[in-house]
């Protein structure tokens, strides 16, 4: 018999293909049929393939005790509890890497599209406008400027490589100094204060839970533009909007929201504010790579019990 994997948000047909192919896959209960199913078919379940919106639920993985493996798609993982995980033998898995390139991207589509107002001037010229009132306003050039760099992990450097062709100064803040051509401080408000743009690139979770606070959205000050291609969480959204509507703030590229996919209302009416709906790595090739990682990785732990991308919480499991 195939073992039991549990399926947890929707797949390719690629992928489920992949999944049917090794596994008995039973997809998500609904709400009110889950305790029935975690009593009945929850002890045989060896596998959960989730992704970092849905995550792991605490409870559904406390009813699954013969759980082996989370195999997740997408490189964010703070929706789970690998800690939890890795207390109980479990792997967590993830894609790293093979969005960095498309994630990097978008940061910088993002910026240049803040900095030379992208989009007012696309319903500029589509209203109209251009033909009866001329040329809109100046623009803020790219060039020389210093972009700070929130979380220089693997995605952060890709967004480094970038910037040198915009001759950018490139700092960074991440929990320690790494060895990389590019000033660290320590202090994120420090950081801010410095830069023409701060890019925010760091994992979720509690530990950078509104990292990106007033105080740091004050030092980026009225000149500043503030990208997130991170997580909603990482920013105090009230106050970046407060900021960004009286001009504390210059502008900001957004990607990720707090709630998405409800996104702040007020941004709607701003001009300095080009929104996303969580479109980082969203590529046909990307996704491709990410969908054949998350099976990969579950193919190997069936083959030999090793995994191909774990998560550092269970690096050693």
């Amino acid at each position: 018999m195939k073992p039991d994997l549990l399926l947890i948000g929707t797949v390719t047909d690629v992928m489920m293909t992949r999944f049917t192919d090794e596994f008995t896959v039973h997809p998500l209960p609904a709400a009110d049929e889950l305790q029935g199913f975690l009593d009945t078919t929850g002890p045989s379940v060896v596998a959960v393939a989730t992704n970092g919106h849905n995550g792991m639920p605490a409870e559904i993985m406390a009813g699954l005790p013969d759980l082996k493996i989370i195999s997740s798609y997408g490189v964010g993982y703070d929706a789970i509890d690998a800690d939890a995980a890795a207390a109980r033998g479990i792997v967590v898995t993830h894609t790293p890497n093979v969005l960095n390139d498309e994630v990097a991207n978008t940061a910088i589509m993002l910026w240049l599209a803040v900095s030379r107002n992208l989009v007012p001037n696309d319903a500029y010229v589509r209203a109209g406008r251009w033909l009866t009132e001329g040329n809109t306003p100046l623009s803020r050039s790219v060039q020389d400027r210093t972009v700070g760099i929130l979380g220089l992990g693997r995605i952060g450097q890709a967004i480094a490589d970038r910037l040198a062709m915009f001759n950018s100064t490139v700092v960074y803040h991440s929990r320690s100094k790494k060895d990389v051509p590019y000033r660290y401080y320590g202090d994120l408000t420090e950081m801010a204060a410095a830069s023409d743009v701060l890019i925010c690139i760091t994992p979720g979770g509690a530990s950078t839970q509104g990292i990106v606070n007033k105080q740091v959205i004050e030092a980026l000050g009225p000149e500043g533009i503030l990208i997130n291609v991170s997580r909603g969480s990482v920013v105090d959204e009230p106050e970046m909007v407060k900021a960004l509507q009286d001009g504390r703030l210059c502008g900001a590229g957004l990607d990720v929201f707090d709630k998405e996919p409800q996104v702040p209302q007020e941004l709607f009416a701003l001009d300095n504010v080009v929104l996303q709906p969580h479109i980082g790595s969203a590529t046909v090739e990307t996704r491709k790579a990410m969908g054949d990682l998350t099976c990969d990785n579950l193919s190997q732990f069936l083959k030999d019990g090793k995994t191909l991308t774990p998560v550092p919480e269970c690096s050693q499991l």
